[in-house]
């Protein structure tokens, strides 16, 4: 049987999980596959600590340059967009297949790793980068080949999602199951990476890269996170028949290509409104086939090492078999190159007031609404009132260019019956 000899740097949570799921499985994997992955070092700055999983010493290391050395293929695991960037460069250099999970670092620097490795001619494998376990990328690069890609929506991380849903079931605050998600370890004791949008949007970049053929990087990603959620809006949602989730929307509209993250009311009767908890979800529509959806856990140690070590498994065998770049890591498609601004995006919107209960309020509201052609499909207002008689006035309107509800809100936030800006969520009929 032919041996392929692996290295991992970085032996926090998910090296952990990808050195034990090697270790415990591996007899099964090479039956399936006729190839045995031999794990030959794990390199960290800390190799003391108990991770919860037998390793031979010989196989710890501080240097990582040792580790690179050892292998054929090279998993960098460590995160962050320095040194794991150097590591990854070293090992492409040095004629070493990567395999990594490192999301942050491809959407920012993707192009870059990708170019090295193809003047290098090895692999560079990612797809626990985008939703742990959730197979995704293979699905993207092979599964979906034949397909021009409409449309992507991603429900695409668990830290929110199940912040919005324990919102929705417990009519709990946004601080308050913020903090009990840091306490039972769904969210990091910073949180904003998650809350504020930037981790799915790292995830959005790299999907719409696969999906149309150019690597976007981060700057064309529009960015809103569920930072100040109020309770009151996913009532509101619930009572007109939507869910509340941070969505990823990828489009591809007249040739041009739509990539935003934000929270977003998404029809309670479809199959993605229902994915809870830290689950996730991602939706992929294709000329030919359709919708797809793809569901699972979507971080986490053992969801996010098998898809490392999927990837492992496809690089060793790419090794044996003498197919090296058979599927390169991405290929240039159909390059759409026009970028369309969230300024010029168009959607349905949630707009929820906080006036002054009085005469002739919704008339002004609805007179600079309609001086923009901007058109209401649905209005909710309650007789509830606090002691200053404000009350909320929720309206959802029909489609609508952004620029002009930012500029029809700008002019409805100078009137003296609007007591609070204006609360504007995007709405999308999947």
């Amino acid at each position: 049987m032919k041996e392929v000899k692996v290295a991992i740097i970085g032996f926090g949570t998910v090296g952990a999980g990808v050195a034990e799921n090697i270790l415990k499985n591996g007899e099964v994997i090479a039956k399936r596959t006729g190839v045995k992955l031999v794990l030959t070092r794990i390199a960290d700055l800390d190799i003391t600590t108990d991770r919860g999983v037998a390793v031979p010493k010989e196989l710890l290391t501080t240097n990582a340059a040792e580790a690179i050395e050892s292998a054929d293929i090279v998993v960098e695991l460590i995160g962050g967009t320095t040194i794991a960037k150097k590591f990854i460069l070293d090992a492409i250099k040095a004629g070493k297949h990567v395999v990594t999970a490192n999301k942050a670092l491809l959407a920012m620097h993707g192009e870059e790793i990708f170019d090295a490795a193809e003047k290098a001619g090895v692999d560079v494998c990612y797809e626990a980068s985008v939703a742990g376990g959730i197979p995704i990328i293979k699905a993207l690069r092979e599964g979906l080949v034949s397909n021009r890609i409409n449309r992507i929506y991603g429900i695409m991380n668990g830290t929110c999602n199940y912040i919005l849903t324990r919102m929705e079931n417990e009519g709990a605050d946004f601080d308050t199951v913020l903090a009990d998600a840091q306490k039972l370890g769904y969210a990091e004791a910073n949180p904003s990476l998650d809350i504020d949008g930037f981790d799915t949007a790292h995830k959005t970049s790299i999907l719409a890269s696969l999906a149309f053929g150019r690597w976007f990087g981060m700057d064309p990603v529009h960015v809103e996170g569920i930072r100040g959620l109020e309770l009151a809006d996913l009532q509101y949602a619930d009572e007109l028949g939507y869910r509340i989730k941070l969505l990823a929307i990828i489009k591809l509209i007249d040739g041009k290509v739509q990539m935003r993250v934000h929270p977003t009311l998404i029809p309670k009767s479809t199959l993605l409104a229902g994915i809870s908890d830290v689950f996730n979800g991602v939706m992929v529509e294709g000329d030919t086939v359709g919708q797809t959806l793809f569901y699972g856990r979507g971080a986490g140690r053992s969801a996010t090492a098998s898809a490392v070590v999927a990837d492992i498994t496809d690089v060793a065998l790419n090794i044996v078999n003498g197919s090296v770049r058979r599927i390169p890591a991405f290929r240039p498609g159909e390059q759409f190159d026009e970028v369309v601004s969230i300024d010029e995006a168009a959607s349905r919107y949630y707009l929820r007031f906080m006036v002054k209960d009085c005469p002739g309020v919704l008339a002004s509201i609805t007179q600079i609404l309609a001086e923009k052609s901007i058109s209401i499909s649905s209005l909710i207002q309650h007789e509830r009132r606090d002691a200053d008689g404000v009350v909320p006035l929720v309206i959802l309107t029909h489609k609508a260019v952004e620029k002009e509800i930012r500029s029809a809100l700008g002019e409805i936030d100078t009137l003296s019956i609007n007591h609070s800006p204006v609360k504007l969520m995007r709405i999308e009929d999947i």
